[in-house]
Formats: structure tokens, sequence, C-alpha cells
């Protein structure tokens, strides 16, 4: 009877002496830094000019800086190519619509699969706009 009541003390102490540890940690919220939305299109189209739209809302909602990159590089596939190497942490969106990800990916051998690589996070028209990259 003793070694359960020695090991009870023990794990009682050890908890009453958890939260004064130093180092624990939580859950940063989202977002902690500037988001970044990659237009596959040139500044000034219509793409553009709906992301602009769309992230004026964003910057409200957020209270986050959003950087706005624009490449309309070999239809748009230079631009999405960078946000499919890019991290899976949410910082780094893409901007298409059906020319930019369904064309692009029928029509060319592109460096990233527009299914396996991209998840929709937002649809805007009846089309998914924003993307991030996923493991």
């Amino acid at each position: 009877m003793k070694r359960h009541r020695r090991q009870f003390l023990q794990l009682a102490a050890s908890a009453a002496a958890l939260p004064m540890m130093p180092g624990t940690t939580s859950a940063q919220g989202y977002p902690r830094r500037p988001i970044t939305v990659v237009v596959g299109a040139a500044a000034g189209g219509p793409t553009d000019t709906i992301g602009r739209i769309i992230t004026e809302s964003m910057r409200a909602l957020l209270g986050q800086t959003i950087v706005i990159e624009n490449n309309g590089a070999a239809a748009g596939s230079i631009a999405h190519g960078r946000v499919a190497r890019a991290a899976p942490d949410g910082y780094t969106l893409s901007l298409g619509h059906w020319g930019t990800h369904v064309v692009n990916g029928a029509v060319y051998s592109l460096q990233y699969d527009v299914l396996k690589d991209f998840e929709p996070v937002a649809v805007d028209l009846g089309q998914p706009l924003f993307h991030r990259w996923q493991a």
C-alpha cells in the first residue's frame, strides 16, 4: 500500500508544480506576421482587381498586413509554382481561377500538381480563389 501512496503523492506534487514551470507555451494566434497573396496575373487586370478587393476586407478582419505579388508569366504557372513550394503555414496564398488552376494543369507540364499541392480555402464568384499549399 505504501508504494501506491508514494506514487500518488509524487504525481500530485508534479501536477501542482506544472503551472509554475517556465517554458510552457500555448498556441499562437493566426496571423502573427504578414500574409502574401500571389496572383498569377498582371497588376491591374480583373484577377488582380478581385484580389485587391478581397484582401482589403481580409486586412480589416485579420488586422494584419497582406502583401499582393503579381506575376502573370507563363499564364500564372510560375507564380502558383512559388506557392506550391512555400511552407504549408497559411502565410502564402494563391489567387487563381479556372485558367490558372485547370487549363494550365491540362495544357502544360507543371512542376507541381494542382490537385495534390493546393487546397481551396475560400470560394468567390463560384470558383475557388485562395489556395494554400499542403504537404
